[in-house]
């Protein structure tokens, strides 16, 4: 497997066969020029795993648990003994012994090398020797990378944590490479277990040392800089992403030739950062010139992959004819040279469907959607789970959205039951969850929804979420506890919503106005009347002073406070400005499905 960009392996032992799980290797090599897959390191997968790559499996009666060494073992002091086990270690995997044989030396080779670090004579500053210190991180590292094989992936963050402490940067390159390796591969671990912020922070540190100690304009800090981007991208930090995709840009434009294939990838990348941020002209540049790369290059499949992405980028700008000479011309490729029942020939399908759905022609959408679930159904060896998945959630979708709403349910739990057992898919099946919630909330099936919504925040909150999406998933799961005269519990979950919306998006935002609408009507409806008054005369001075009052929901909410003020036998103080004054000139005004459905009665947006 290609090591992470930048990376020299500290000491190994002698001759030591190459080990089969993520560890690093003795020679650096140069990342795949693939763009739209991770960039893949010397360490655990990132939280979306590249097709074909999944967690290994214990083999069939071995315990999941090594056995304990005897780390008091005396013989463990022994200097030459450590690097003997770790040697062992890799044996055990290359033989084909399995993975706990080798966590059982793997974990004697460390103590091993703890011991002898112990005893060791302080360092010299200034000195460039690295000696049984990095002996010890690179055991460590081959620990982690163990447990992680395993599938134990918190098991495996300790000894990174450790491994990033051993190292002095300051002591030369062999050091620096050594940490810039432990951060890497702790924050790989750490997107595994959905501990996405953790993740990029580990990301960040070791970019940090890797252009101390080679620089800004070296190749290997540019590969470091997109695998961070697409870490920003999947974060959905696109600013930042995009900031660094720039700079890998130039990297690559002062080390490569024009046109390269390094450059296609960091183009590729910056597509998908500039259709994320509705920029889709300039997307669609970007993914010309790498066409154009790839074509020079004789990438056939890799112009069929950016094919597709020029039709999603046509399809966003409503060119749907073009849209789909792009799908088709694709579609051409993919069944000449990988057949006519490969995922990404489903892909394609399900592509076309959502685009015969928009533009109303729902009978070709449904027979796209048909052909692309025979596929899924009956996929061909080498598909991945997560190629189902995604298939089966854009499907559903479609479905939904043309109001057939249990199909939608039963692919969607499809897709959850196949991620359910994958490492690093937890934010993922929350996010399914959440849109299960949504349809059983439309459905009226309450209880349903706010299981639903309950089970993803849960898995949210262990990995650390604080995104906007969890703070509308707080919000759904609320509206459904109101639906259960569950009023406080929902009281709670508004207020926290209200918070991390706020945080992440701004007073102002739409999402963050529903908030304010619901917690005004959960206050009044448990009599907390001047709570509610003060929220609902903070959201129209919102709309008054910064977003204008031709919104729909001005009107509706002006007769909400007007009702509690008299009720509270008050009147409002505040002085309305005429509405030429209040509707910013620059701005569109917001359109009523964008803050969401209204539920009668109750005065709660969805």
């Amino acid at each position: 497997m290609p090591t992470m960009p930048g990376l020299v392996s500290v000491k190994t032992p002698a001759n030591a066969p190459p080990l089969r799980v993520s560890v690093p290797d003795t020679q650096q090599q140069q990342p795949p020029r693939t763009p739209m897959k991770k960039t893949p390191s010397s360490t655990p997968s990132r939280s979306k795993p590249s097709p074909g790559r999944s967690a290994k499996k214990d083999s069939p009666g071995v315990s999941s648990a090594a056995a304990v060494p005897d780390v008091d073992d005396p013989s463990l002091d022994n200097p030459d003994l450590g690097p003997f086990l770790l040697k062992l270690a890799r044996d055990a995997i290359a033989s084909g012994e399995g993975p706990n044989k080798a966590l059982d030396y793997a974990i004697r080779a460390t103590k091993s090398f703890e011991r002898c670090c112990a005893a060791a004579a302080p360092p010299v500053p200034g000195g460039s020797d690295g000696g049984p210190v990095l002996d010890l991180a690179m055991s460590l590292h081959v620990l982690a990378a163990i447990y992680c094989s395993l599938g134990r992936f918190d098991e495996a963050v300790p000894p990174l944590e450790r491994a990033i402490k051993v190292p002095d940067p300051a002591r030369g390159p062999d050091h620096s490479l050594a940490a810039f390796s432990g951060h890497m591969q702790l924050g790989d671990t750490l997107s595994m277990l959905g501990q996405i912020d953790r993740s990029i922070a580990c990301y960040e540190e070791g970019l940090k040392i890797q252009i101390q100690t080679l620089g800004e304009t070296d190749p290997r800090v540019g590969e470091t800089c997109r695998y961070l981007a697409e870490a920003y991208v999947q974060a959905m930090q696109f600013n930042k992403a995009e900031e660094l995709c720039k700079k890998t840009l130039e990297i690559h434009r002062a080390h490569s030739e024009p046109a390269s294939l390094e450059e296609a990838a960091d183009r590729r990348l910056m597509a998908i950062i500039c259709e994320a941020k509705g920029d889709y002209e300039n997307a669609l540049e970007h993914l010309v010139l790498a066409s154009m790369a790839m074509i020079a290059s004789g990438q056939e499949s890799e112009v069929a992959s950016i094919d597709v992405s020029i039709g999603n980028i046509y399809m966003s700008l409503c060119r749907f004819d073009e849209a789909v000479f792009s799908y088709q011309k694709a579609l051409t490729v993919f069944k000449s040279s990988k057949g006519e029942t490969h995922p990404t020939v489903a892909s394609v399908f399900v592509r076309l469907a959502e685009l015969y759905h928009r533009t109303g022609k729902l009978r070709e959408s449904k027979s796209y959607c048909e052909n692309a679930l025979r596929i899924y159904n009956k996929p061909v060896p080498g598909t991945t789970v997560e190629e189902i998945a995604g298939g089966l959630t854009e499907i559903s979708a479609i479905y939904e959205s043309v109001d057939e709403p249990e199909e939608a349910l039963k692919l969607l739990q499809k897709s959850m039951k196949l991620l359910e057992d994958k490492p690093g898919q937890q934010s993922a099946i929350a996010g399914l969850e959440a849109r299960m919630g949504v349809m059983y909330y439309t459905l009226g099936r309450y209880e349903d929804a706010r299981n639903a919504f309950e089970s993803a925040v849960t898995k949210l909150r262990a990995a650390g979420e604080k995104s906007a999406f969890f703070g509308v998933v707080l919000n759904q799961m609320g509206l459904a506890c109101v639906q259960l005269f569950k009023i406080d519990e929902a009281g709670e979950l508004f207020e926290e919503a209200r918070g991390i919306l706020e945080q992440e998006r701004g007073p102002c935002d739409q999402d963050t106005l529903g908030v304010y609408s619901n917690l005004a009507a959960t206050y009044d409806a448990m009599g907390r009347i001047e709570d509610a008054i003060e929220i609902l005369e903070q959201v129209l001075k919102l709309r008054e002073e910064k977003l204008g009052t031709a919104n729909p929901d001005f009107e509706d909410e002006k007769k909400r406070l007007a009702e509690l003020l008299k009720e509270a036998g008050r009147s409002r103080n505040y002085k309305a400005k005429s509405l030429q004054n209040l509707i910013d000139p620059n701005a569109r005004p917001p359109k009523k499905e964008a803050s969401g459905k209204k539920w009668p009665g109750l005065g709660f947006k969805f």
